[in-house]
């Protein structure tokens, strides 16, 4: 259903010598917890160790516990012993969460008699992979999570375990985007069947996994599939849908720190409509730098130089920080030269400023604290925009000219 855009993790590691390494990589030495601190019976399962297997941890990974029973009782326990901060994310499931020097620990309670029946629940096959903490422990993968990753395939454990939590059904494409896997045509479509069980998901959560989505490293493989899926309808622009979605090859001229700034933002702006933002409960911040982008990106004129002044200066004052955005919609043509002047903190126009402040326009004019200043700051910025005032002294004296102008205001 979904080709990676790169090929299958041939890396992965042989089976045979997974589990002494997967303990190499993972380090347990520099965990925050000693492992002694653990009970019996404890294993690390999930993203940790399927990261170990591929190679990609972070320096500090989130660890996820699974413990016989007593999940809660034994964050507590640990915090005392060792400090950091308890957090109860599940009271019913019996799960907690211990943030420690930087490091998130999840512990929850087996689901199931035993390991093995807590791994059948899980979502994905590579998810469900377990590392039991004891001495050369080795891995117990029951539903084949080593070959999907040797392969380069996302598979579901079974379909009643994604409708047990139907974030599930998001979480697999932000796993595409995070890792290059091909979907299972029957996995697909579970996800398409149920997609409507999706707004089931605390919002939080749901936008949380699409905030990870649009950051990763092959999320241009998988937005195509979001829309193929259905999976967004709900929360989606319907004047977007169906619009190409700019990408890695939009940002070509952009650094890497400029490509993480501009496609998260847009590639969010094309999924989620203003509404849809509204209703995953984005921040304020969030929803206004959205709004922004889509109303310049639908009015943009087919050759946005030739935009009269006061739209072009708008722009500016309004995107300015998020215009690398804004550029990943422009014409190939264009791009560069506008990413280069957005990178020149004092282009005049990229990054309208006034060349005197407020306080010194009180102080060298004799205005009092008021909307006149605002005012004069702004006629300011924007003649500096286009350069008909440049430095202190010439700002001063056009400032004195409009307030003589404009002395109707005070």
């Amino acid at each position: 259903m979904h080709m990676p855009p790169e090929a299958a993790l041939t890396d992965i590691l042989d089976p045979s010598e997974a589990a002494s390494t997967v303990w190499q990589r993972l380090n347990p030495g520099q965990w925050p917890l000693p492992l002694e601190a653990l009970p019996d019976g404890t294993a690390l399962v999930g993203g940790a160790v399927r990261d170990a297997l591929i190679d990609r941890l972070p320096s500090c990974p989130d660890l996820d516990l699974v413990v016989t029973d007593k999940a809660l009782e034994l964050s507590a326990q640990l915090s005392t012993s060792f400090g950091g901060t308890v957090v109860v994310l599940d009271e019913r499931r019996d799960i907690g969460r211990l943030v420690l020097r930087g490091w998130t620990i999840d512990i929850a309670r087996q689901d199931g008699q035993t390991l093995v029946d807590d791994l059948q629940r899980r979502d994905y096959r590579l998810n469900a992979i377990a590392l039991p903490l004891r001495p050369g422990g080795g891995l117990l993968d029951p539903t084949g999570g080593l070959r999907d990753l040797q392969s380069g395939r996302l598979v579901a454990v079974n379909e009643d375990n994604l409708k047990d939590d139907p974030l599930r059904l998001l979480r697999g494409l932000r796993l595409m985007a995070e890792i290059p896997l091909e979907l299972d045509p029957e996995t697909g479509a579970w996800i398409r069947r149920h997609r409507n069980l999706l707004g089931q998901s605390a919002p939080e959560r749901i936008l949380a996994e699409l905030q990870r989505l649009v950051r990763a490293p092959h999320a241009d493989g998988v937005l195509p599939l979001l829309d193929d899926l259905e999976l967004l309808c709900t929360w989606a622009d319907p004047a977007g849908q169906h619009r190409p979605i700019p990408g890695t090859r939009e940002s070509a001229e952009m650094t890497p720190d400029e490509r993480d700034r501009a496609l998260p933002l847009s590639r969010l702006m094309h999924l989620l409509g203003d509404s849809g933002l509204d209703q995953l409960r984005a921040s304020r911040q969030l929803r206004q730098r959205c709004r922004t982008l889509r109303r310049w990106v639908r009015n943009r004129p087919e050759d946005p130089d030739s935009m009269d002044e006061q739209d072009r200066y708008r722009l500016h004052c309004e995107l300015e920080e998020d215009l690398p955005a804004f550029i990943l919609h422009l014409p190939f043509h264009q791009r560069a030269t506008w990413i280069q002047r957005w990178r020149e903190p004092q282009d005049p126009l990229f990054h309208p400023a006034a060349d005197v402040d407020g306080l010194t326009l009180q102080r060298e004019l004799g205005i009092k604290p008021g909307p006149v200043v605002g005012h004069l700051l702004e006629h300011l910025k924007r003649e500096r925009a286009f350069q008909r005032v440049t430095g202190r002294a010439a700002s001063l004296q056009e400032a004195q000219r409009w307030h003589a102008l404009h002395s109707d205001l005070l």
